[in-house]
């Protein structure tokens, strides 16, 4: 049986003007899962998520959540309302209390979670009357966080929901997330330069990379199938173009060839075989390893 995808990108392209924000961009996002959306400054993160949101109009190819066109009037206000957003601006009206805030969000949504809210208040021990300019940007995340959550959604889409919060904080969101999607029928994808709370929370990611996705894929794969693989020579290392497949990147040092590959060992170490190298030594990838390794390749 066919997973459901809630997210899809087919060859989207993006340009504003002379910058070519993507560049064929392809990825899926199944239904119930967290994804992690991973890349440097400037990769089209910020750009993906407004295409998804039907704020921004792909140049070409498509983009689709729940099976609808992003760039089409009707089918992008239903995506909406049935999407929670969090900017990393954390947009909220600073004149307004807390309680002033969560009333006026939650009369605009009928699904709104009168149990959740309570909870959350709870939870993040958020002060009722207390107006949102007089919050810590740590308790205004917390706040825009609650009003995503109660609202019923089925997909939440967050741009870097941890920004400029402590480690104990940061600990505290992202475990509110997990909770919440082990508790709810929902999807997240969430945009993060934290290769470690994507490690710890997401089962999928996106590694984008000049408006490319360079990696796509749940993360147990992604561990099980990237391996650095180093051969040692006698005397300097060969060059060679391997046919095995998944090679990423291949660099020679001396006598020391290097090869990192995303479709294990076994076919390469093989085919390395007819090199005579003197050693084999090879040892798994991290996913801030795969990250760095993909990002800095040329494009």
């Amino acid at each position: 049986m066919a997973e459901t995808l809630v997210i899809q990108t087919a060859d989207l392209w993006k340009h504003y003007r002379d910058v070519e924000a993507l560049r064929g961009l392809t990825f899926q996002v199944p239904a119930g899962s967290i994804c992690g959306f991973l890349g440097r400054n400037g990769a089209g993160k910020t750009t993906t998520i407004k295409v998804l949101l039907g704020m921004a109009h792909p140049s070409s190819g498509t983009a689709r959540v729940f099976d609808l066109p992003t760039d089409a009037q009707d089918a992008s206000m239903a995506i909406r309302g049935r999407t929670g957003f969090v900017s990393e601006e954390k947009d909220l009206y600073g004149y307004m209390t807390v309680e002033e805030t969560i009333r006026f969000t939650a009369s605009f949504f009928p699904r709104w979670r009168a149990d959740l809210e309570k909870r959350y208040l709870r939870a993040f021990e958020l002060p009722a009357q207390r107006k949102v300019k007089a919050l810590s940007r740590g308790m205004r995340t917390k706040l825009a966080l609650l009003l995503t959550l109660c609202r019923g959604a089925e997909l939440l889409i967050l741009d870097e929901p941890t920004s400029g919060l402590d480690p104990a904080m940061s600990e505290e969101v992202l475990q509110a997330l997990v909770q919440h999607v082990a508790s709810e029928e929902l999807t997240v994808f969430f945009s993060s330069h934290q290769i470690a709370e994507v490690d710890q929370i997401a089962d999928r990611v996106v590694i984008i990379h000049r408006g490319r996705a360079v990696v796509a894929g749940a993360l147990d794969d992604l561990r099980e199938n990237f391996r650095r693989v180093q051969f040692v020579f006698d005397g300097e290392a060969p060059k060679t173009d391997f046919r095995a497949p998944g090679v990423e990147r291949v660099w020679r040092d001396g006598r020391v060839l290097t090869v990192l590959s995303s479709a294990g060992a076994a076919d390469l170490v093989d085919e390395a075989r007819g090199l005579n190298p003197v050693s084999v030594d090879v040892t798994p990838v991290t996913l801030k390893e795969i990250f760095l390794e993909t990002v800095t390749m040329e494009a």
